[in-house]
C-alpha cells in the first residue's frame, strides 16, 4: 500500500511543480536522463543476476512480447490509416504496448498473490518488460522518431543504450552465477529506489489535465488497448493452456492489465515521440488502472 501511496504522491507532486517559475523548462528532460543513465542500469545489475531462470514461466513472461507485437499491429496500421503523425505513431506502439509490471506491478501482484506471484511477476518484468524497453522499443523509437535512419545506426543505438548495455552484463553474471554484494549491492539499491519518485515526479511535470486533453482521441485509443483490450486478449487465450485457478493465469492477466509503463514514456519523451500524450497516456493511466485492476482482479479470482 506504501508504494501505491507513493505513486499518486510523486504523480501530484510533479503536478504541483509546474507551478513553480523557478523550474527549468527541460527539468523533467534532465530527470529522464538521469534515469536513462543512472537508475536503469542499477536495476538490471539489481535483479537480474538473481532472476531464477525456467521454463514453467515462460507463458507470463510471453504476455509482455504479445502485447507489445499486437501493439505496434494495430498503432502502426491505424497510424497509417488515420493520418496520424509517425510521432504520434511511435509514442501510441511503444507506450501502452507496455505494462508497468515493476513499481505498480510487483506491490499489488504481492499483495494480492504473496511471494509465489512476485516471483512470477518479476520473470515478466525482467524477462519481457525490461528487455523490451531495452532494445525493440528503441528500435520503434529510432523507425518513428525524426529523420531517416540507417539499420547501422539503429543497431549502435540499441547497444549503446545504457539499459540495454547493462543487461547484457546482467545477464552474463546470471549464466556465472555471480551476484553483487556488500556496500556495491547497497549503493546500486540506493539508486535504484530513485526510480518511482524520479519518474513520477518527471512524468507530473508533463501532464497537463484539462478537457482539451481528456478529449484527446489518442489518448483513449492507448488507454483502451491497454486496461480492456490486451487483458481481455490474454483472459481468454490463456484459458486455452492454463486453469483458470491457476497463479500463472492470474498473474498473467493481472500484469498484463497493469498501467502503462512509465519506462516506456520516458524513451518515448527522449526520441521526442508525442511527449505530451506519452505523459498523459501514463499520468492519467496509473490511477485509472487502480480502478480497473479492481475488476480484472474480480474476473480471474
Amino acid at each position: 500500500m506504501t508504494n501505491l501511496i507513493l505513486v499518486i504522491l510523486c504523480l501530484i507532486i510533479g503536478i504541483l511543480l509546474q507551478r513553480l517559475k523557478e523550474l527549468p523548462k527541460d527539468a523533467p528532460k534532465s530527470l529522464n536522463t538521469y534515469l536513462i543513465y543512472i537508475v536503469l542500469p542499477a536495476l538490471a545489475l539489481l535483479h537480474i543476476p538473481e532472476t531464477e531462470l525456467s521454463l514453467g514461466l515462460l507463458l507470463p513472461v510471453l504476455t509482455a512480447w504479445i502485447s507489445f507485437g499486437i501493439s505496434w499491429v494495430i498503432f502502426g496500421t491505424l497510424g497509417k490509416k488515420l493520418g496520424w503523425s509517425k510521432a504520434t505513431t511511435g509514442c501510441l506502439i511503444i507506450v501502452p504496448g507496455l505494462a508497468n509490471t515493476s513499481f505498480i506491478g510487483f506491490p499489488i501482484i504481492e499483495a494480492l498473490y504473496g511471494s509465489e506471484g512476485l516471483k512470477i511477476a518479476l520473470m515478466v518484468d525482467q524477462a519481457g518488460s525490461f528487455i523490451i524497453v531495452s532494445s525493440i522499443a528503441i528500435i520503434v523509437a529510432s523507425i518513428y522518431g525524426h529523420g531517416k535512419k540507417r539499420k547501422r545506426d539503429v543497431t549502435k543505438k540499441i547497444l549503446t543504450f545504457p539499459p540495454f548495455l547493462f543487461f547484457l552484463i546482467a545477464l552474463f553474471m546470471n549464466l556465472l552465477h555471480l551476484e553483487f554484494e556488500g556496500t556495491v549491492y547497497e549503493i546500486l539499491q540506493a539508486f535504484a529506489d530513485t526510480l518511482t519518485p524520479i519518474a513520477l515526479i518527471a512524468v507530473g511535470l508533463q501532464v497537463k489535465i484539462n478537457a482539451e486533453t481528456l478529449s484527446s482521441k489518442n489518448l483513449w485509443y492507448g488507454l483502451s488497448f491497454k486496461l480492456l483490450f490486451i487483458p481481455t486478449l490474454i483472459f481468454f487465450l490463456y484459458r486455452l493452456f492454463l486453469d483458470e485457478g491457476n497463479i500463472l493465469y492470474k498473474v498473467s492477466v493481472m500484469e498484463t492489465a497493469m498501467a502503462p509503463m512509465i519506462t516506456g514514456s520516458i524513451i518515448a519523451i527522449n526520441h521526442d515521440l508525442n511527449p505530451k500524450l506519452a505523459s498523459l497516456l501514463v499520468g492519467i493511466g496509473i490511477p485509472l488502472s487502480f480502478i480497473t485492476l479492481m475488476g480484472w482482479y474480480y474476473l480471474v479470482g
